[in-house]
């Protein structure tokens, strides 16, 4: 591994603390709201991939 690769080396240890500063940050009673909006978020951006990809289709 070279050396400007390795801060992106993330392991067993760095996702748990990052589990456990986003529990502190945002609290377990928001966490479901923000992933429901990241979801919607993800599958509104699929959608519109697929229209951008499609629209070519149509026009020949």
């Amino acid at each position: 591994m070279s050396l400007y690769m390795l801060p992106l080396a993330i392991g067993a240890p760095q996702i748990i603390l990052i589990v456990v500063v986003v529990l502190l940050l945002f609290g377990g009673k928001k966490i479901p709201e923000l992933m429901r909006g990241l979801g919607s978020g993800i599958k509104e951006f699929k959608d519109a991939s697929k229209e951008d990809q499609q629209a070519p289709e149509e026009k020949e």
